[in-house]
């Protein structure tokens, strides 16, 4: 393409002739905020850039991988490494190995470990594990949290559905919708009724750690240790998906503010986005026996070509043993920070909201409502002004700010957002805030 094709416009008409919607996710299609999404040309620490040539401070972070920033050194030397000595085995590699033993050592729960290509078939896996080991066939799982697009687990399910206002999928079937159990999340007595009538066939309990799919909305405290709790009282497993919190709030994810200072642990883990840098890299861990239940040593079937691709593995191992203490420190700062002029620019334009943080990911909720009691789950969620997102988007994007393009998404931040990005983002906010005051309800 040349002149004026060669432009995000151009290239998304394009897209639309052959892709599906233009876009291979569906959030990336701007549906809940309108106009054309950016194709992104290049990216360098805390900076984006369009094949426009516009250059954007980034809040998205490749939904979560980049907790170093992007193209970091080190990363990307890892990668050119593995690749020139070779793209894919089919066979083990020493570096699957060590990343497996990268991640046990910052997660002792996860005592042994699969590695995937995505958070989809970590999920899925981490499903077909507890109803193998289990016998049972029912999982319960909470409105609003998204585990991938397995059949069984997207209803109710957030993101990119949530942004579509769809409930669900068509092509999944009446029963294996029926496997599943949908709760409200931080509910749980809704939990322990489930449990009550349906305890002997429900094979576990399926929650992200912190749910962060529906904008974030964190657990009530002592909330996933009680999943616990009553799930082992009726034989059941607790299945805590970390794909997005995993080795971003923390060095060992949301296990480690919480099951590790408190003492219990889930029975299975699942683990992606940081654990790739950047490419497809995601696995489940959990207890020794039952990941012992796995092919080649049970009878729970689980296979990829290209598990453990060793290209893919040495990213996420250059990523993890670069995210140090000052890491964590500045990415929790950068977000502190943000939250701060974030609810100060909206106080300030008089738009009733409150911000919501799970460590450091965050995002807004617009309304009296959420202003007044939180968010809780996904009802509350719903009942957001969500329709003040969207200009607050396109204000942030027309200042040269990259936020998620969906207000049921998650803000990410890494440790290369310096004092000069936070000061763009900051100057940003009070015009994006005055855009949000001045929305009204679509039609």
């Amino acid at each position: 393409m040349s002149g004026s094709d060669a432009t995000s416009a151009g290239y998304f008409e394009r897209a639309q002739a052959i892709i599906p919607g233009g876009v291979n996710s569906p959030v990336r299609a701007y549906g809940s905020v309108g106009g054309t999404p950016r194709f992104l040309a290049s990216a360098r620490g805390a900076y984006v850039t369009d094949v426009d040539g516009r250059e954007y401070v980034d809040l998205v972070g490749s939904w979560g991988p980049a907790l170093l920033g992007h193209a970091h050194p080190a990363v990307v030397e890892a990668v050119q490494q593995a690749a020139a000595r070779g793209l894919s085995f089919g066979a083990p590699t020493l570096t699957e190995v060590e990343l497996a033993e990268e991640i046990r050592s910052r997660v002792p729960a996860a005592e042994r470990l699969r590695l995937v290509s995505t958070g989809t078939e970590a999920t899925m896996t981490a499903v077909r594990l507890a109803r193998g080991v289990t016998g049972r066939d029912r999982i319960i799982k909470f409105a609003g949290c998204y585990h991938g697009h397995v059949d069984s687990l997207l209803a109710a399910a957030g993101s990119g559905v949530a942004t579509l206002a769809l409930p669900g999928s068509a092509g999944v079937t009446a029963a294996v919708a029926a496997e599943t159990i949908v709760l409200p999340y931080n509910d749980l007595a809704a939990v322990e009724a489930a449990f009550a009538e349906h305890g002997s066939t429900i094979a576990a309990v399926i929650t992200e750690a912190a749910a962060a799919n529906m904008g974030v909305v964190p657990p009530l405290p002592g909330f996933n240790a009680a999943l616990a709790r009553v799930a082992h009282a009726h034989g059941a497993l607790l299945i805590q998906d970390e794909v997005l919190t995993g080795f971003r709030v923390g060095p060992a994810g949301w296990w480690g503010l919480e099951g590790a200072v408190e003492g219990w642990a889930p029975d299975l883990l699942t683990f992606g986005k940081v654990i790739g840098g950047g490419l497809p890299v995601a696995a489940v861990g959990g207890r020794a026996d039952i990941l012992g239940a796995l092919a080649p040593l049970g009878p729970v079937y689980q296979a990829g070509t290209l598990s453990g691709n060793p290209v893919a593995t040495a990213a996420g191992l250059a990523t993890l043993r670069a995210a140090d203490a000052s890491v964590y420190a500045r990415v929790d700062a950068v977000a502190a920070t943000l939250q701060g002029a974030l609810t100060s620019a909206l106080d300030a334009a008089g738009v009733a909201h409150v911000v919501q943080s799970a460590g450091s990911l965050f995002s807004v909720v617009f309304g009296a409502a959420a202003a007044e009691r939180g968010a809780h789950d996904y009802t509350d969620m719903l009942a957001s002004e969500s329709w003040r997102y969207a200009p607050f988007f396109h204000a942030l994007l027309d200042a040269g700010v990259y936020a998620p393009p969906s207000g049921f998404e998650a803000w990410f931040v890494s440790a290369a957002h310096d004092d000069a990005a936070v000061e763009r983002i900051v100057d940003a906010l009070p015009a994006a805030a005055r855009a949000a005051a001045a929305a009204t309800p679509r039609g």
